[in-house]
């Protein structure tokens, strides 16, 4: 598998793509106005305690007050060699901590929607190849090391180089390394927590003391590994820095590092058309299939259909084909998007318990690829595969989109016929509250259209029904959803406020479409105000310049002005 990471340095963000057989796979985003906070080490004070809760709020100084449980909370060392709390079961929050406490903690979650981040009172400190505990003595291999040769191994070497009373935890990236190596990464990383240390003593509180690296450095610590066949850099500074970097960290990997000052290094990857394609609801799959994915604050919805692909032999194949596919797309797109939390995939039904448990597998191997923690727990009785991945960082929709003002997330906005009801009851109430004779009502082109009818036939039954005149404007500006109407009072108010065109003015407009009943005639609107234009039906499409003949209530008639 040739695996690439493209590093795009711009003014204002950084972006680093992780491309697997020419396949975006993964994306970082670092902006320079909101910084990663993960691993970041605070000196804060403990602002309320909450038994019920179980948990703290500690002020960090950031917008909001981080959120520290029990078990992160628990003091110092007081773990087992399984590195599970001693007293968890029965401990106290009020025992560990006090309001107005001074504490250090590490972010290990970042803030989402409205929680604030979460902290922990156990440092970690990862290096190349092993990660510092100062605050736990014990020895972890990673579970991604599968020879147990080799994590007896890794576990021996640990043990001699690691500080008393500290533990440590063997990185993936460490399987193979000597003892020099390792011994290297824990001189390092104890220099830095004496200089963390350092800093926690004294200065205000609440206080950073310790800022995690920035995105292309944490690159190259966890995702530049010798798998990698490329790291493909933009800028000519930042490559210079990796150069150095590399020179002291692993000089072999140094051959792998390339310089590309394309003018947009994404775009011709393709990647910036990958990263549109991850926002999207509906994501088709090459057999002509397509996942649905749903996204909401504590669980994600994927929905896997044939859609065009109809197979070439029989149900159960074009099935298996297509479910098979889905799993590997879903495993990526879970990595992509950084989709965490629940996940519920609701596969095609599969008859065969073979074919279910072939999708299963298929899942499980593509779902190894990613670093971040994943568990599988199953299919349930109703066919629905049930997945939870941990979710540390917003999603990748979360940082390059925000809620839309107009429909509030909803994803819809009201119907015409629904708005053109709940409009006419507004109407008929202002009419009930003034003594104007004259109401003006401003709406969007759509929803006007729909008040003035064909003709302007519901405009009628409505000045009927209400004893009023009313004119009513569309605007473009205006939201589909709402409506204003005013009452006007005099004659030059009306006349100021009421029809958008006056006869004898030159207007250049588009022609939309032919008349309905003069064949030869051409329709144009301003605002959703027609314009009936005398033989602009050849003209269907263009823009062409009118002069204004005559005005009516909810019509105008033009010509064309002939150039």
């Amino acid at each position: 598998m040739l695996k690439e990471i493209v590093v795009n340095v711009g003014e204002e963000e950084t972006r680093v793509a992780v491309l697997e057989d020419k396949i975006l796979v993964e994306i970082y985003i670092e902006r320079s106005i909101n910084q990663r906070l993960v691993g970041n080490i605070f000196r804060g004070r403990v602002e309320n305690v909450l038994p019920g809760m179980q948990a703290a709020f500690v002020n960090i100084g950031l917008e909001k007050n981080a959120f520290l449980y029990v078990e992160d909370a628990l003091p110092a060392n007081s773990q087992d060699g399984g590195g599970h709390a001693g007293y968890t079961l029965g401990a106290n929050i009020c025992d560990i901590l006090k309001q107005g406490q001074e504490i250090l903690v590490q972010i290990v979650k970042e803030p989402i929607g409205t929680k604030g981040p979460r902290v922990t009172t156990h440092i970690t400190l990862p290096g190349r190849y092993l990660v510092l505990m100062p605050t736990l003595d014990y020895i972890g291999i990673s579970r991604r090391i599968e020879s147990e040769k080799e994590r007896e191994r890794l576990k021996d070497l640990a043990a001699g180089v690691k500080p008393e009373g500290m533990g440590v935890i063997v990185r993936t990236v460490a399987e193979g390394v000597e003892e020099e190596e390792l011994s290297q990464d824990i001189i390092l990383l104890t220099k830095l927590w004496r200089k963390i240390i350092s800093r926690a003593a004294g200065g205000t509180v609440p206080n950073v003391v310790h800022r995690d690296l920035e995105l292309v450095q944490r690159v190259l610590r966890d995702v530049f590994t010798e798998d990698v066949d490329r790291l493909i850099l933009d800028s000519r500074y930042e490559y210079e820095k990796v150069l150095e970097l590399q020179d002291i960290s692993n000089p072999r990997l140094k051959l792998k590092v390339f310089l590309d000052e394309r003018e947009n290094i994404f775009e011709e990857y393709g990647i910036e058309q990958e990263i549109e394609k991850a926002l999207n609801h509906k994501v088709w799959l090459k057999c002509g299939g397509y996942l649905v994915i749903d996204q909401a604050e504590a669980l994600t919805a994927i929905d896997v259909n044939t859609g065009k692909y109809v197979g070439t032999t029989n149900l159960e194949d074009t099935v298996l084909k297509t479910n098979l596919e889905a799993a590997r797309e879903i495993a990526r797109q879970l990595r992509l998007r950084k989709i965490g939390g629940i996940v519920i995939v609701d596969f095609i039904d599969m008859t065969l318990e073979a074919h279910r448990s072939e999708v299963v597998r298929v899942l499980e191997e593509e779902i190894k690829k990613d670093k971040t923690k994943t568990n599988i727990l199953g299919i349930t009785q109703l066919g629905l595969v049930e997945m939870t991945r941990k979710k540390v960082r917003p999603s990748l929709a979360e940082v390059l989109q925000k809620p839309c003002p107009y429909c509030e997330g909803r994803g819809k906005v009201l119907s015409e016929e629904t708005l053109g009801i709940n409009f006419k009851n507004q109407i008929y109430n202002a009419a009930r509250q003034t003594t104007a004779q004259t109401i003006l009502v401003e709406a969007n082109p759509v929803v006007a259209a729909r008040l003035i009818g064909s003709g302007g036939t519901s405009l009628r039954d409505l000045e009927n029904k209400t004893g009023k005149s009313l004119y009513i404007r569309g605007s473009a500006s205006q939201h589909i959803e709402s409506v204003t109407i005013r009452p006007l009072h005099d004659n030059e108010e009306i006349r100021a406020n009421t029809l958008p065109v006056k006869p004898g003015e030159v207007l250049e407009v588009k022609v939309e479409e032919p008349h309905m009943t003069n064949f030869h005639d051409g329709i144009a609107r301003i605002n959703g105000f027609i314009l009936d234009i005398e033989g602009a039906a050849a003209f269907v499409g263009e823009t062409i310049p009118v002069e204004v003949c005559k005005v009516y209530r909810t019509y105008a008639k033009a010509r064309p002005v002939r150039t």
